[in-house]
């Protein structure tokens, strides 16, 4: 395991170091996305500068890898250099000895006239700009995380306030009609003084005063 971990030393701690039993491989230090309530997340380290031009988007989370490599400059030619001697290397009968595996590969490759150097230069630049990517991203997915809040907060922000708002207003109307109803009964007290009869004929000959419409009647 030593081993391995060295190799992570080797291009900037970049190398992504799979444990014995994992069924898949996750780069270090992964971006943590925060969840709802939680506040964002520091954004990480910035990106090597690797690329000559704008990288393109990973549309759906689906990586265009040839073209972030073109973004960054990886020549093509070197990087077919380097799929050919991954595909050599795939051609091995499974269970052959790493020893005789690298004696088989450069081999070949030699007879072929491909610079060893050259290989490991694509694949190194490759790490580099696979690399930088996805730090790229994980910034970019942080700041879009942090801007998303804001609005967030300041939606929930507005909410609160109209809540507030309504509240007031239902406390405030209660009051009204509190008042208003403890004012009616006040007049009203001395208008069932008069009767009934005698409020009813004034209202009905005032020019001033709105008879109330008759009650509907109920439908059982």
């Amino acid at each position: 395991m030593s081993e391995k971990k060295n190799w992570g030393s080797t291009v900037l701690g970049w190398f992504v170091v799979k444990e014995a039993g994992q069924d898949s491989l996750a780069p270090p230090e992964q971006e943590t996305l925060p969840q709802e309530g939680e506040a964002a997340a520091a954004p990480p380290g910035p990106p090597p500068a690797v690329f000559v031009t704008e990288p393109p988007r990973a549309v759906g989370g689906q990586v265009d890898f040839e073209g972030v490599l073109d973004a960054a400059g990886v020549d093509a030619s070197e990087r077919d250099l380097f799929a050919k001697a991954r595909a050599l290397l795939g051609s091995l009968p499974p269970g052959t000895d790493p020893a005789v595996r690298k004696q088989i590969v450069e081999a070949s490759l030699k007879a072929f006239g491909v610079p060893v150097d050259k290989i490991i230069e694509a694949g190194v630049e490759s790490i580099q700009a696979l690399e930088a990517y996805l730090r790229k991203t994980a910034a970019d997915t942080a700041a879009t995380a942090r801007e998303v809040q804001t609005i967030v907060a300041g939606y929930e922000q507005k909410i609160a306030d109209a809540r507030s708002l309504l509240d007031r207003k239902l406390q405030e109307q209660a009051a009204v009609q509190s008042g208003c109803n403890a004012k009616k009964l006040e007049v009203q007290t001395v208008l069932e003084f008069f009767g009934q009869e005698e409020v009813a004929r004034v209202v009905k000959e005032s020019p001033r005063l709105i008879e109330p419409a008759p009650t509907p009647e109920r439908k059982d």
